[in-house]
């Protein structure tokens, strides 16, 4: 599923707040009660979808109740046909999923892009094998991230980075994914947690919710099933406790901005987002 990723991140080249707020006055008697206000979906998802019909995509995912986006390429249509979609629809684009900066007009072009179409932040979902073979291969990264991340506060945008399992795998004695988060600059770079992979890497979101306070202004709610598998499912259908880590982030702040579903192979993906977004509408934490 990595390597469809990238492959396919390789094509695209180079999306309201979604805060989680009480939804009733808590009494003495009862705990306060909190629902997702928004939530978003991770247009990944969806691919095949939206390369046959993306308008037609964007108007489904909005009539399940979707009402943010995070876009993984824009299919052959300008930023000004994607937000003229969007308004349409009624929906919202924090994030877009974007490759791997360059530092050079490539990555200006990305931000002018992303700027086009209404995004608050430029997310990069991947880096290549070869540039994070050791720790000092991550230090640098985190260096290309605090470059790219300037240029983006210059146009008004926010950089986040996101995560799968290979970040969690030691190397001399380190976690990379600790690296990235001490070595870039907390006041330029963000970062999107993508649950699903925290936990399949071994470790537990809450933790780094704790250890790293709002650094995390995104995450992707994925699902995983049982231990060893650790396969993706709907969310709702599998192991990863969202109302504990949904729970944790209210009380210490409420730093993440937006909840973006996301399973990357799901069998009936118009069915897999339905089931996920009807289970987070009601889920209670």
């Amino acid at each position: 599923m990595m390597n469809s990723r990238r492959s396919f991140l390789a094509v695209v080249g180079s999306a309201a707040l979604g805060l989680a707020l009480p939804s009733c006055r808590p009494t003495s008697a009862s705990p306060p009660r909190r629902r997702l206000r928004r939530i978003g979906l991770q247009l990944y998802t969806l691919r095949s979808e939206m390369q046959r019909d993306l308008p037609g995509t964007l108007a489904r995912v909005a009539e399940i109740g979707y009402q943010e986006v995070e876009f993984a390429g824009y299919f052959g249509r300008t930023p000004a046909d994607i937000r003229a979609l969007l308004e349409q629809n009624h929906l919202t684009a924090p994030s877009s999923h974007v490759g791997f900066p360059d530092l050079g007009d490539g990555w200006a072009r990305t931000l002018d892009d992303a700027k086009a179409v209404g995004h608050t932040f430029v997310t990069v979902p991947w880096i290549a094998e070869e540039a994070r073979r050791d720790a000092d291969g991550y230090r640098r990264v985190a260096d290309v991230f605090n470059r790219a991340a300037r240029q983006a506060r210059d146009k008004g945008l926010r950089f986040a980075y996101h995560n799968h399992d290979f970040e969690f795998r030691p190397t001399a004695g380190l976690v990379p994914f600790n690296i990235l988060l001490e070595q870039t600059d907390p006041t330029l770079v963000d970062f999107e947690m993508d649950l699903y992979w925290v936990v399949k890497g071994g470790h537990d979101p809450v933790e780094y919710f704790d250890k790293y306070p709002r650094r995390f202004a995104m995450v992707h709610v994925k699902d995983a099933t049982a231990a060893p598998e650790r396969r993706m499912t709907d969310v709702g259908k599998g192991t990863i406790d969202f109302r504990r880590i949904f729970a944790n982030d209210a009380e210490h702040g409420a730093s993440i901005q937006h909840f973006f579903v996301e399973y990357d192979e799901p069998p009936d993906p118009i069915a897999s987002v339905r089931a996920s977004h009807d289970y987070l509408a009601q889920l209670e934490y």
